[in-house]
């Protein structure tokens, strides 16, 4: 027996109220801060008079990771891949895989989507990626002329026409049967043809809109979560809600006139929201909700979706639903916490001293160039002091009765303390001039390994975080996509990947898959790729030559992917104009196989000696690799020993110096 809707809409009610509340005194502050920091906003200690220079340290640092996290997930052309968990999985990993892919990339703008939900995680704590099918509804008028009866009737048989119009013509006409003349008609009709068309939907959620519970850990976990926004009275009556229930739950602007949506459009609008003239257009609160609770009081809690509207929570939709539409990341994980820490927070103290120290040097610079002066009262002529202009006079009636007051010099030290806030900047994030190959310092006189190690090493942090992108939300988002598909698509579906038009019905998947997303090859550079790719290929050869297509170490498909993926490195979106895909190539070698084995043919004692052969050689060759990469490892590790102490000793070289310039500053008589 369901619950009574009383009781579930006062346990919705608490449950939307706990998380806005939570999201309030715990959330809604630090991101207020983090946008604050990261549009160079001023931080209220200002004084009038004085320097008022903000940095830009926050909004620097997460444009400088942005391009390397798109760069990383955009490399290999594929949002994610899945694996076959059983040989005749194989085929329908790949469809999976093709699909879910193109629903990213070509159904959606995936880059853009990709970008601000990193940016949203990178910035605010937590990204939000709602994906969910979308299906509208259009019509179209249609005009059809002369038509009998059995045309007219199959026409109006059609569950999608609704005839407008219709009008009716009489004729006579000769019966060929009977050979007499007989009254006919024939019609003429207006019809209204409604089209259903749909499609799997990814849209940013702005993090003032995403709330949860408090003790969440994961998705997986959370009790309640929801998509809390406003939606005007017209698109609510228009997705078939009454209208009279709508409106009297209108004029909601809590959402849009919210600090931290203030902030956000507070460089193109100069005031909050007000209420819309036209009553159509006004604002309601509607809340979707994902709930677990036990609404058919059978002791299990399930899933439940539900759509409300107003602060009341006046129910227009509930039902049993199955997966929660969400995919959500953070850039650093907290454990046993669902939203982990934000790149901004982890800088914005940095900002702010090198704001002050930028500002203390600007005000000692203004007082270098604009020096207070000492006067003898009545011994100056005040005028002549107070007009400063080039070559101008000041007359005084002794000698040294105007002295300028010293203004202590601290550019020097103010430089240290700038260097080592950088310092303590890339230890956090991994930004840094070396990194980035920029620093001539550091790059002076270095070994092309030493700068390549500098580089790829400052780049782990940058890295780590898109393997926890990888792991989390994109995963998240990958399966639940695949979910939506199998749900939706009522059809087969023909796209397009790579110039060929292939055929998908996600209606035979019965089975699942092992998810992996796709994230680069490796880290080393674009170069370093190419090289190793192109080594890999000399080695397939080389077994295809000695060991013929038909040996157990590599195949012909293996080789031809090997290329395309050499070629994909260096920048050609479409590789099918250089090689075919393996799949082709696989299904003509099959074809071969079976045409030869109508054949028989007798063995070669001289080939399957020469393989024998060539089977020595290739162990031979393969010992050989092996002992000159463990060569090669040590000497990597002992290389990278040397660098990593070298490094050490120069941090603290560092540390050092701006320890004694703080000490000289320090001991400075004061003037």
């Amino acid at each position: 027996m369901p619950m009574d809707s009383v009781e579930f809409q006062s346990i919705l009610k608490a449950e939307i109220e706990n998380a806005v509340d939570y999201y309030d005194s715990e959330l809604s502050e630090s991101r207020i801060t983090s946008l604050s920091y990261y549009l160079g906003e001023p931080f209220g200690n200002e004084i009038d008079g004085q320097s008022q220079v903000v940095a830009s340290e926050v909004s620097d640092t997460i444009e400088y990771i942005m391009p390397s996290l798109m760069s990383i997930f955009s490399k290999s052309g594929q949002f994610a891949r899945f694996a076959p968990r059983n040989p005749e999985d194989v085929p329908a990993a790949e469809q999976a895989t093709t699909l879910v892919n193109f629903i990213v990339n070509n159904d959606n703008n995936g880059f853009v989507v990709t970008h601000n939900w990193f940016k949203d995680a990178l910035l605010f704590k937590l990204g939000v990626v709602k994906a969910y099918y979308d299906e509208s509804i259009s019509t179209t008028e249609e005009t059809y002329s002369d038509l009998n009866p059995n045309e007219l009737a199959i026409l109006a048989a059609d569950p999608d026409v609704e005839i407008t119009a219709q009008e009716v013509t009489e004729a006579l006409a000769l019966d060929p049967i009977s050979g007499m003349d007989q009254i006919t008609e024939s019609y003429s009709v207006t019809v209204s043809r409604k089209k259903t068309s749909g499609k799997i939907t990814l849209e940013n959620i702005p993090p003032e809109e995403f709330i949860f519970s408090r003790r969440a850990k994961s998705l997986d976990d959370c009790t309640f979560v929801a998509h809390r926004t406003t939606m005007s009275v017209s698109d609510l009556v228009a997705m078939g809600y009454d209208q009279k229930t709508v409106e009297e739950y209108a004029g909601y602007y809590d959402i849009q006139n919210e600090e931290e949506v203030q902030i956000r459009y507070g460089d193109i609008e100069t005031s909050a929201l007000n209420d819309e003239p036209d009553p159509t257009q006004r604002q309601v609160l509607v809340t979707e909700s994902y709930i677990r609770s036990d609404y058919d009081e059978d002791g299990i809690a399930e899933l439940r979706r539900v759509l409300s509207i107003g602060e009341s929570c006046e129910i227009l939709e509930n039902e049993p639903w199955d997966v929660v539409p969400f995919a959500v990341l953070s850039p650093v994980l907290m454990p046993h916490r669902m939203v982990g820490r934000s790149i901004a927070e982890m800088i914005e103290d940095i900002q702010l001293i090198k704001s002050t120290i930028l500002r203390q040097m600007l005000d000692n610079l203004y007082l270098t160039n604009n020096s207070r002066i000492n006067v003898v009262e009545g011994q100056v002529n005040i005028d002549d002091l107070l007009t400063s202009r080039p070559g101008g006079i000041v007359r005084s009636r002794a000698p040294g009765m105007v002295q300028p007051l010293n203004v202590p010099q601290i550019g020097s030290q103010g430089f240290q303390m700038l260097e080592y806030m950088d310092l303590v900047r890339d230890q956090r994030t991994g930004f840094s001039k070396a990194s980035m190959g920029l620093d001539p310092d550091a790059l002076q006189s270095t070994t092309a390994a030493a700068v390549n190690a500098t580089i790829q090493t400052s780049q782990s942090k940058i890295e780590m975080i898109a393997r926890v992108f990888a792991e989390t939300g994109c995963k998240q988002l990958a399966s639940l996509l695949l979910h939506l598909a199998k749900r939706h698509m009522t059809s087969e579906r023909i796209i397009r990947i790579d110039n060929q038009f292939v055929p998908i019905d996600p209606r035979a998947w019965d089975n699942d898959f092992d998810l992996e997303v796709t994230v680069g090859l490796g880290t080393g550079r674009e170069d370093e790729k190419t090289a190793m790719l192109t080594q890999i290929a000399s080695k397939q050869e080389q077994i295809l030559q000695l060991l013929g297509p038909d040996n157990p170490v590599t195949s012909i498909p293996q080789y031809v992917n090997t290329l395309r993926r050499i070629a994909e490195t260096a920048g050609f979106k479409d590789v099918d104009q250089f090689f075919n895909p393996p799949a082709q190539i696989l299904q003509q070698l099959q074809a071969q196989a079976a045409q030869q084995q109508q054949q028989p043919q007798q063995p070669d004692p001289k080939v399957a000696l020469e393989r024998e052969k060539a089977m020595a050689e290739l162990e031979l060759q393969r010992e050989k690799m092996t002992a000159e990469l463990e060569l090669k490892r040590a000497e990597a590790e002992t290389k990278a020993q040397i660098r990593r102490e070298e490094m050490e000793m120069e941090y603290q070289l560092r540390l050092a110096e701006a320890q004694a310039g703080r000490d000289i500053s320090t001991n400075l008589p004061r003037g």
